[in-house]
């Protein structure tokens, strides 16, 4: 550790390589993935981590916060990130990374990348801004700006406004798959494209075309991506655009930890080597995606049982859902005590009525049609925290997934968790991970936070056995 003349200890530059924020809860575990399956030593805090804690997480070489600007409006946006980005200031790392979800899906209303650039040019004075959105891995392409994904990891490849469920997305459809045209809405910064092509050239032609690019102003660079090998050249280029006096800021996908890591020529000898079996594992899921939809249709295929929430009275506060909180948790543990392991959902996927149902339902509350898109994924992801928090007071269960991004966000605080490393790999952006908190009941325990759109169909009987 080191000092700066505030007496503020912080992470020696030497250690501490990247610092990145993640816009919801799955995708900062999608970073500390990447990063921590290169042989980085990295730990995934819920807050901005104070001295004392870094100095509980020695020669760190990377961290990252676990945001939720992407359900948030502009205003909260900013305010959010300047308190995490001063944090990060203190720290100097040669990196900052605004980590957004590898499906883009942002509006200038609610989530809005291009504010989160702004503040964070403001807050970093960084010479450009990279922008990497594709990651093979995740099977997300970018080819000549425009942006494409399978849906899941068994479905084919589709550009983004034609993507069955991010063209339809219920808080930010992606109408848009020109990321240019779809962030040059949310910000007024200059987008250049670094493309295929270019990154096809010879090391000193791309340098050289990367230079020519800032030189006609380009404050925001879009680089495409397809492979891996792309990953490699981007790697070289964005580390050699980091100096000892400043911090170089970055947006986009976990692909810009997989572009540095390449570069560095991290290998993977420190592989985390993935959790135990277990019998029983208990799954919460927020998500309204048809990719979670299999993955619920296969576990209840394979000894797994259902518990369908009631969520138009979750939304309604007060005695209903006290009464539906412990409905869920004695429905709950009747499963497990006849040796069969939990899902407790609120939607089993983008047709189920309930979802329309609770929409209503908070219309009738008086809730604005922002509110109503904003406010159920909170109010469903805490009650999932607290039936989560309760159950592993009461059983022995020592392993959690809990799926959909905001979900993930809401349930990770209600249950009290102070920060996280990675156990071992599930699926692409969804590791395994041992709990850091206060609380005796989480200490045993390991979790896993699951996006909508990730994962095999067979994703929730990987839990069961820790790997993929």
């Amino acid at each position: 550790m080191g000092e700066r003349d505030t007496g503020v200890p912080v992470q020696t530059e030497a250690d501490l390589r990247i610092a990145f924020y993640g816009d919801d809860f799955t995708g900062s575990t999608d970073v500390l993935e990447a990063l921590s399956m290169a042989g980085l030593r990295t730990v995934l805090f819920l807050e901005p981590p104070t001295a004392d804690q870094l100095a509980r997480f020695p020669g760190l070489q990377a961290l990252g916060v676990a945001g939720r600007t992407r359900a948030l409006g502009v205003d909260d946006l900013e305010v959010e990130l300047r308190r995490v980005f001063g944090r990060f200031a203190e720290l100097r790392p040669p990196l900052v990374h605004y980590k957004t979800c590898s499906t883009f899906d942002s509006s200038p209303e609610v989530g809005s990348v291009g504010r989160a650039i702004d503040v964070g040019l403001q807050v970093f004075d960084s010479s450009f801004v990279p922008l990497i959105v594709g990651a093979p891995v995740l099977q997300r392409f970018c080819v000549f700006g425009n942006l494409f994904a399978r849906s899941g990891l068994d479905s084919e490849v589709f550009r983004l406004d034609r993507h069955p469920t991010m063209g339809q997305h219920p808080i930010t459809p992606m109408a848009e798959s020109d990321l240019r045209l779809h962030l040059g809405r949310q910000t007024t910064r200059s987008i250049g494209l670094f493309d295929v092509l270019t990154l096809a050239l010879p090391d000193a032609e791309r340098k050289m075309t990367l230079e020519k690019l800032l030189a006609t102003g380009t404050e925001i660079a879009l680089f495409d991506v397809l492979t891996d090998e792309h990953l490699r050249r981007i790697g070289a280029l964005i580390w050699g655009h980091t100096a000892p006096d400043r911090t170089l800021f970055v947006a986009g996908s976990s692909g810009i930890e997989y572009a540095l890591c390449q570069h560095w020529e991290q290998g993977d000898a420190e592989l985390p080597p993935g959790g135990a079996v277990v019998d029983l594992a208990l799954i919460a899921s927020g998500s309204c995606s048809p990719v979670t939809e299999r993955q619920i249709a296969h576990a209840l295929g394979h000894g797994f049982e259902e518990v369908a929430a009631d969520t138009e009275l979750l939304v309604q506060g007060g005695a209903a859902v006290a009464a539906e909180t412990e409905r869920l948790m004695q429905k709950s543990l009747q499963i497990v005590a006849s040796g069969k392991s939990p899902i407790i959902h609120t939607a089993r996927g983008p047709e189920d009525p309930r979802i329309v149902a609770t929409a209503n339902r908070l219309r009738a509350m008086g809730y604005s049609e922002l509110d109503v898109k904003l406010k159920s994924g909170e109010i469903l992801g805490r009650v999932l925290g607290d039936v989560v928090s309760a159950l592993l007071e009461a059983t022995p269960l020592s392993r959690v997934c809990i799926t959909g991004g905001d979900t993930s966000t809401y349930a990770a605080r209600q249950l009290g968790i102070e920060a996280l490393e990675m156990v071992g790999a599930l699926a692409p952006g969804s590791p395994l991970c041992r709990v850091h908190a206060a609380s005796p009941s989480l200490s045993e325990v390991e979790i896993t936070f699951k996006g909508g759109q990730v994962g095999h169909d067979d994703f929730f009987t990987c839990v069961l056995k820790g790997q993929a």
